[in-house]
């Protein structure tokens, strides 16, 4: 059976079993997709964020997002690739080795069919949005420097062992796991580690007691744009190619999206009366974080299938974290990008099938086979995840500390820990 999975699971990483030989086309896709998929953090994410807070906290998360993508990508140039995409030869199942510093990345170095230092830097781009994303978790509390110790250790100890488990012909590709764009690697990641921070940090100040909105939604809503532009590049970009899989997964995203923000607008304006735009556009989120895994797999049918279930099952989740544990996850990263992952990668074992439209399972290979290796994939990551998260931020409190002092919280990061205002009116 794993042999079999292993031939499906390619498709879903095919730089690992393409011959070289440069392709243009293929290479100026990639190209193009690594600036879609930065443009997805800075400004999209940076932008997303800093709506959601409160206004005297709006630079601390733009802080953070620009300051973690100058710092992750020169941790991946010093190690992280060579970890995540090296070859870790006895312990490769788990990690990766060499190409330290990218040593032996030439001009010419091909994987696949596009130059090496493309591969490294669209790959760059996914190790940095991912603990962007967690900075939604711990957002208007954490102090700068416990973000960028933390965030470094993450990175390292959490990020690459996944990604290199994945899409490193690590021992999950081997199992055959199904996971074209990052269900797992990022979003279950992100996700868990977010719901971690949240936990161990504790409630943000007059949390839940004291309502506290979003003080731009303008702002937030042409983050979230952004967003779903980037997500083209995020998930057809991970085909490695301009070929068919790559166009599927367009629009399999397109209408995955789409159907999330009217699913997630659709519930709110039943249970409350109004369709909210926050609404909308975190459904839209929803719907883009929970086709990511099966774009590669996935036909329409199975685009819109996802798209609706992740709208009203994030929805709940996200009503259910915030209102019922009262956990503080600030900007709803785990219930929406967590269990958004969580579903869309179980899901990828159910709309490969061709009567959905999907590409089709291996021969030989059972959808209870399948489904079997994608929750072996959701339970593994997940626990790996959050052990090595909470144990990363007691290393991260110890050295730094973790959280601002209350006074620092009630006047706003944005003074406190930079010295700025956003806003002088």
């Amino acid at each position: 059976m794993n042999r079999k999975l292993l031939g499906l699971a390619l498709a879903c990483a095919p730089w690992a079993a393409r011959a070289d030989a440069l392709n243009a086309g293929d290479g100026a896709w990639l190209l193009t997709s690594t600036a879609l998929v930065l443009f997805m953090t800075l400004p999209g994410l940076a932008l997303f964020y800093g709506g959601l807070v409160r206004s005297k906290n709006v630079l601390s998360v733009l802080m953070q997002c620009f300051a973690l993508t100058c710092l992750v990508s020169l941790l991946w140039m010093a190690a992280g690739y060579g970890l995540a995409f090296g070859d870790g030869g006895a312990w490769n199942a788990y990690i990766g080795a060499g190409k330290w510093m990218l040593s032996g990345i030439a001009r010419d170095s091909l994987t696949g069919t596009i130059p090496e230092s493309v591969f490294v830097m669209f790959q760059m781009t996914f190790a940095i949005i991912t603990p962007a994303l967690i900075v939604g978790g711990y957002a208007e509390r954490m102090k700068f420097s416990a973000v960028l110790v933390f965030s470094t250790l993450w990175l390292l100890f959490v990020y690459v062992p996944v990604c290199h488990w994945v899409w490193g012909n690590g021992w999950l590709m081997k199992m055959g796991l199904l996971d074209f764009a990052g269900g797992t690697v990022v979003h279950i990641n992100a996700g868990v580690g977010s719901l971690v921070a949240a936990l161990m940090l504790g409630n943000r100040r007059g949390f839940p007691q004291t309502a506290m909105p979003p003080h731009n939604l303008t702002m937030t809503v042409t983050g979230a744009s952004m967003l779903w532009v980037g997500w083209f590049g995020f998930n057809a970009g991970s085909a490695v190619a301009a070929n068919g899989d790559a166009g599927m997964a367009m629009l399999v995203t397109h209408i995955s999206a789409a159907a999330g923000s009217l699913a997630w607008m659709s519930i709110e304006w039943l249970r409350h009366g109004k369709p909210s735009v926050l609404g909308i556009v975190t459904g839209m989120v929803a719907g883009l974080g929970t086709i990511t895994p099966a774009a590669g797999v996935a036909g329409p049918l199975g685009g819109l299938l996802i798209g609706l279930v992740a709208g009203v099952v994030c929805y709940v989740s996200t009503q259910t974290v915030k209102r019922v544990l009262r956990i503080d996850d600030s900007l709803d990263v785990f219930p929406v990008h967590g269990v958004g992952g969580i579903l869309g990668t179980f899901l990828a074992g159910v709309v490969v099938a061709p009567g959905l439209g999907g590409k089709g399972l291996a021969e030989g290979v059972t959808l209870t086979d399948q489904i079997t290796v994608q929750v072996i994939g959701i339970v593994a990551v997940g626990a790996y995840c959050a052990v090595l998260t909470f144990v990363l931020l007691k290393l991260t409190q110890a050295l730094v500390g973790l959280r601002v002092m209350p006074e620092a919280e009630t006047e706003g990061l944005d003074t406190a820990e930079h010295d700025e205002r956003g806003y002088i009116l």
